[in-house]
């Protein structure tokens, strides 16, 4: 008589194993551990701590900057640009006399291209700024001050130094300029000027205009020390070509 085999009922199939049947012991779905809510500005992913990894490290948000704490830094970055555009493309320059006038009036800002007469030759009519034609000492403020000065003037905050004169092109090199009888004549022929002042007053003989030199000439003749008092300008000192009228807003406009 053979032997009875084991009960199942006595020894269920171990766990992790399927009873020899195929039949699955549970009766629902397996469902995973939830895992941890992520928050949203945690740079961590959420851990599941049944699997073993390391504990979430939660930050906090970065804090913004104060824009009090940039400020010294924006200043300096914008005196340093305003500082370099003076130096190398443009700058705005103060009308101290009324040498212009009624082109430009005392207390009118221009601005002046520093890079126009590296494009093209000085043209007649051209309105110049330049330095002074006469001996001056060299400069003795310090440094810091220099640089200073140099940005308050670039915007037009400060009047320039006596150092700088503004005056309009009226002969160019190798040409006779000759003032008579209150008119300008060049090579001979008049020289039509609507933007005068008022008659000139006082002749000057004929001048030849060396080579690299101009003549110029300020449009209130009467009260304009220029090329009849100093006599032709070098090229290398002109500082630039002024090309608008910034200020006042009333009288905005191209030179």
């Amino acid at each position: 008589m053979e032997a009875d085999g084991p009960d199942p009922a006595e020894h269920p199939p171990a766990a992790g194993l399927l009873p020899e049947d195929g039949s699955d012991p549970g009766d629902g779905p397996v469902t995973p551990p939830a895992a941890h809510t992520r928050r949203p500005w945690s740079r961590w992913p959420a851990v599941i701590p049944e699997a073993g990894g390391p504990a979430p490290v939660e930050q906090p948000p970065p804090k913004p900057r104060s824009l009090l704490g940039e400020l010294p830094l924006l200043l300096a970055v914008a005196f340093v640009i305003a500082f370099l555009v003076k130096t190398f493309v443009a700058q705005a320059f103060f009308i101290p006399s009324e040498s212009m006038v009624h082109t430009l009036e005392v207390g009118d800002r221009v601005l002046v291209s520093r890079i126009a007469y590296h494009l093209h030759e000085p043209h007649r009519g051209d309105i110049v700024v330049f330095t002074s034609p006469f001996e001056t000492q060299a400069k003795t403020d310090p440094l810091p001050e220099r640089v200073i000065h140099a940005v308050f003037e670039s915007v037009g905050l400060r009047q320039p130094s006596t150092e700088d004169f503004i005056k309009r092109v009226i002969g160019l090199p190798g040409e006779t300029v000759e003032g008579k009888d209150g008119k300008i004549f060049i090579n001979g022929r008049q020289l039509v000027e609507p933007y005068l002042a008022e008659p000139p007053v006082g002749d000057f003989p004929p001048k030849t205009i060396p080579r690299d030199q101009l003549w110029v000439m300020g449009d209130n003749r009467n009260r304009s020390s220029d090329s009849r008092v100093f006599g032709p300008i070098k090229e290398s000192k002109i500082v630039g070509r002024a090309i608008l009228r910034i200020w006042p807003v009333t009288r905005l406009g191209f030179l």
